[in-house]
Order: C-alpha cells, then structure tokens, then sequence
C-alpha cells in the first residue's frame, strides 16, 4: 500500500435542493403509546415519541423468529412439523404434528397468518429448544443495535422479560427489509402454501397493505399485555420509510399519517460527479495520473433547502508505477448535518516507472555540460 500525505482540498456547493414536496405538518400527537418514524437509509429518526420504553411486543417477534430461520435453514428445503410445535395458544396456520411443508411455506404463514405453530416450528427446527432459540434472537438483536430488547418466545407471547422498543423494532423491520424473500412475502396479501401436498392460500393480517397504496410490509402484532403493536414499512419515489408502534389506539391512522409527513420532508436525489482533478506522478513516464470515481447511489435528503457539499481528499502526489483502478483518494458528500455519501477515488490510467539512468550516463551528461561550458 502507498504511503501518501492527504491533503483535503475542493471543497465547494454542489447543488441545493429544494424539496419537490411541501412537508406535511408534524403531527401534533399519535395514539400510541411508543412509536418511531425512520429512516434506514441514513439511520435517522424523523419522529419519535417514547421511543426507549420497553414494551411487550406481541407477534412483531416474528420478524426476528423470520430473520434467524433465513439465516439457518434452507429456505427451499421440505420439513416436517415436530408434534411439540403445535402445543401453543393463539394465533395458528392450523399446523399439526408430523405435517410437511417447505421453510418458505412455514414462513408464510407465521408472518402473513401469524401463525405461533409456525414461530416454534422454525424455532425447533433450527436449535431443537425455544430456549436455545432465544439465544440466537438476543445474539442477532445484539448485532442490529437492539439495545433495550429482550426475547423469550419465539411466537412474541408474553413470557418472562420478553419485550422491546420502538426504537429497537424499527431497526429489526428495517434489517427484514433486507432479506428479499422476507420482504416479498411481507409485502403479499396472500399467498399460496403447500400442507403436506395440499394447496392452501393464506391471508395477510396487515390492513395496512390495503389501506396504504404506498405500504409493503411488515407485521401486526397483539396480546391483552401488549395492546396492539405494528412494524411497518412503506416505499415511495425511491424513499422508504418504517415504522415501530407498540400498544397503540389507532394504530392503522397513526403509520399512515406519519408516513404522509416522512414522505413530504425526504427524497431521494441523484448525486452528480464533480470535475476531478488529476495528482502529480514522481518517476513516472508521465507527470499526472487522471481520476475517476464511480457515481454513488441517490441519497435521501430532507429540510426544505439542504445544500449539499463535496470534497475530496487526495495526496499532493503519488509515486510510480501507477497501476488503472488504484485507489488514490476519496470523495465525500456532506450536508451541514452529516455524510451522506463517500466514494473512492481510483487511477483513470496507468502510469509506468520512467528507467532508471546509469550513474556513469549521469556523469557523462554533466561532462559534457561542463565541456560545453568551457568551450564557450
């Protein structure tokens, strides 16, 4: 790797962009009694209202149970029910012992008929105890920064300490948006499983899904203990949006009303590429190496005029050989409030080590200067 000096230089207005939108007012309250509004592209927080309390949070647990079983189990593999799995209350499939059916099948129906059959099935299946299941939630909740979130079941019946947050949710909502089987199928108002041969179609509990054209995903959830509870998720002109209510009112008009306020006040823009600079080349067979750099993805940007700002950092110069596609710097976009985007900086061309000369051939030149000189 090249040892270089940085030198931050160029740093100037790109553009501003005015929001093709006027923003929604923020609304002045929500029925629910913790509930968060974010943004995953940025990890920004665009509402929030008692965010950190830890709440039950009924069956939006299921998308945890989803995201560890995507993790562990062939999603196309055909399994059969353990006759332990079926022994739960609630919400079911209408699984019993000893049926087949494929991972994706068992899927479907814990999140589109929020089948508790279904949580332990997958639970069993993939450690062989709920407990030791749980273990693997807690594990995963760890790396997505669910810092106030504990799981017991499976299923999100209460059970113990089992709760989360607002906040915590949000970010579990945002991670299944991830997975695409997970986001189709969150996103389906039915769909068509297979029980031990048989087809039968299964229906979404998520109103949402009808009531918001904008809406895809991502789980209900309710016990007498938890209220009701929703993990959502909706896509627009590029932005998408989640949201994580628990114990709510009326939860349904709550997510819609904050979705038309997130939408108005974040878009999606296109960055442009700047006039790029070249940097000086020592001992090689030219003196200056051109760059290019890779346009980064559109980003979300919010405010009603957020000037973007870009910079790049590069060296004062960079040695010989200069190999195509070698990074050399990078470039940065900013907003007064953050980074927003950041791409590297590579060789547009290649530039050869210019030869050597011979320390006699060295000699000789000044020689002949100095005979020349003299001769004068």
């Amino acid at each position: 790797m090249r040892k270089t000096v940085s030198l931050l230089a160029a740093i100037f207005v790109l553009f501003a962009c005015p929001l093709s939108v006027r923003a929604e007012s923020r609304p002045h309250s929500v029925s629910s009694q913790s509930i968060v509004l974010y943004e995953p592209q940025s990890g920004r927080i665009l509402y929030e209202k008692d965010a950190d309390t830890p709440r039950p949070m009924a069956s939006t647990t299921k998308l945890m149970t989803a995201l560890i079983a995507t993790e562990h189990l062939n999603v196309g593999s055909t399994v059969t029910v353990p006759a332990a799995a079926v022994l739960v209350e609630g919400s079911s499939m209408g699984l019993r012992g000893g049926d087949v059916l494929t991972v994706r099948d068992l899927l479907a129906g814990l999140l589109l008929s929020s089948g508790n059959d279904a949580a332990n099935a997958l639970a069993l299946l993939v450690s062989g105890s709920l407990e030791a299941f749980a273990v693997l939630m807690n594990r995963k909740a760890g790396e997505l920064g669910m810092v106030n979130t504990v799981f017991v079941t499976p299923s999100g019946l209460d059970e113990g300490n089992h709760h989360s947050t607002a906040r915590d949710m949000a970010l579990l909502g945002s991670a299944v948006l991830k997975v695409p089987l997970l986001a189709e199928l969150c996103s389906s108002k039915t769909v068509t499983v297979r029980i031990n041969g048989t087809a039968v179609t299964i229906s979404n509990h998520n109103r949402l899904l009808h009531l918001y054209k904008d809406a895809v995903g991502l789980k209900t959830g309710y016990t007498k203990k938890s209220g009701k509870c929703l993990v959502s998720a909706a896509t627009r002109d590029g932005v998408t949006l989640v949201i994580a209510s628990l114990n709510g009112g009326d939860y349904w008009n709550d997510h819609m009303a904050l979705y038309n306020y997130g939408f108005s006040c974040v878009e999606s823009v296109v960055l442009p590429l700047p006039e790029l600079p070249s940097v000086a080349v020592v001992g090689g067979m030219a003196q200056r190496v051109l760059l290019k750099a890779i346009a980064p993805q559109a980003v979300l940007v919010k405010n009603e005029q957020e000037s973007i700002v870009c910079e790049w950092e590069l060296p004062p110069f960079v040695w010989a050989t200069v190999e195509v596609g070698e990074p050399i710097g990078v470039l940065r976009y900013r907003t007064a409030e953050r980074l927003i985007a950041e791409v590297p900086l590579v060789a547009a061309n290649t530039v050869d080590e210019r030869a050597a000369i011979p320390f006699s051939e060295i000699w000789r030149r000044q020689l002949l200067r100095l005979f020349s000189a003299l001769t004068r």
